[in-house]
């Protein structure tokens, strides 16, 4: 194994301050009570447009289209920045590298999007690249981004591992024949990740240093 590919939100980043914050302003935006949306830790990780409908499900709204355009156009500008890296994770960086280990983010949020919250992390040089959903629409489905960036990259699967807190990215890897290994810190539950297919848990960001360079 020889490519680490990394899930961003929940992983790499505690993104749901902004997130939720976004969320919430949007349903506010479309005339609904905010706070009716509940806890919204549901909604950090699978695409936007996903979880975008299921929020509006709770309001009887089907307005999914402008909803997301309301929400990208907040999280850009004040969202994206609202979020910080999980303690131990710059440790767990140094580690893979230092183990000589090609890292690449591989993101269900925008692509752009992505690559500003890498270089505000100042996480940029840890990643040989940023992968994420189009902007014009496209690689919204976690399973065709991995596709793409093993098949960019020139990555076989089997030289590759997936690491992510949620089942999208575990069911993703599985649909590319990649190991997949699921993180606890995210946003996601140990139950969540094992039956969508986790290979393996890590508790902690020097656990999941440890898993990966077992294999």
């Amino acid at each position: 194994m020889t490519v680490v590919l990394l899930d961003l939100d929940g992983t790499l980043s505690d993104s749901k301050p902004g997130i939720a914050a976004s969320f919430r302003y949007t349903v506010g935006q479309l005339g609904h009570d905010p706070e009716a949306a509940g806890d919204l830790t549901w909604a950090v990780g699978p695409p936007i447009a996903v979880s975008m409908r299921r929020l509006l499900e709770q309001y009887g709204d089907d307005r999914v289209d402008q909803a997301v355009g309301i929400y990208r156009a907040r999280y850009s500008e004040v969202g994206l920045y609202e979020c910080s890296v999980y303690p131990g994770i710059v440790g767990m960086l140094d580690a893979l590298r230092g183990a000589d280990l090609t890292m690449y983010v591989a993101t269900s949020k925008r692509r752009d999007f992505a690559d500003r919250v890498i270089d505000h992390l100042a996480l940029r040089p840890y990643m040989r690249g940023v992968y994420g959903a189009l902007p014009g629409g496209g690689l919204d489905e976690k399973q065709d981004l991995l596709a793409h960036i093993l098949s960019v990259e020139g990555v076989a699967a089997s030289d590759a591992v997936m690491i992510g807190d949620r089942l999208h990215d575990m069911h993703a890897a599985r649909h590319n024949d990649v190991r997949p290994i699921g993180v606890l810190w995210g946003y996601g539950t140990r139950q969540e990740l094992e039956s969508s297919g986790a290979d393996a848990v890590a508790t902690h960001p020097d656990d999941l240093a440890r898993l990966v360079l077992l294999q």
